[in-house]
């Protein structure tokens, strides 16, 4: 066995669709996620640090990068996005996992971009001068639990 592999607990489970209400509550409970969206005609995946501000999800990002110059276009409805982000157990392979898809945006607004400045901290050491909103146009997510637990759970 080698050192990242795992005894895998034993039963199968169950993959129990959540409502997008729970869904968003969950995504707000936990502060990383990925986005993925188009770079090069190719999809392209990046980790990323989040907030969700009455809805939406706001990241930080900086010059230079795709996302930063697809979102910037004005005459554009946004840049088609998926965000995902879970809490899945290694272990016991149970948690959750939500993925939205919407309209990514640059954030104009000097006084919304201060706010989100002071609110949401990038992990990586960059300047990060923008941020990018994306409403939710499509929520899905799903809970993993143990194929014995009811449902409902």
């Amino acid at each position: 066995m080698t050192d990242n592999a795992q005894a895998v607990p034993a039963g199968p489970r169950q993959s129990v669709e959540l409502d997008s209400d729970e869904a968003l509550r969950l995504l707000g409970s936990v502060s990383l996620g990925r986005i993925v969206f188009t770079r090069h005609a190719l999809p392209t995946v990046r980790p990323v640090n989040h907030i969700l501000d009455n809805g939406d999800i706001v990241i930080r990002t900086h010059e230079g990068t795709a996302l930063t110059s697809h979102t910037r276009q004005a005459d554009s409805p946004g840049v088609v996005v998926a965000y995902e982000a879970d809490d899945i157990d290694p272990d016991t392979h149970v948690g959750w996992s939500v993925v939205i898809i919407g309209y990514a945006h640059l954030v104009t607004d000097p006084h919304e971009l201060a706010r989100y400045q002071a609110l949401l901290h990038p992990w990586v050491k960059q300047t990060m001068d923008y941020a990018v909103r994306i409403h939710p146009d499509l929520i899905t997510g799903i809970r993993l639990t143990d194929a014995d637990e009811p449902s409902g759970a």
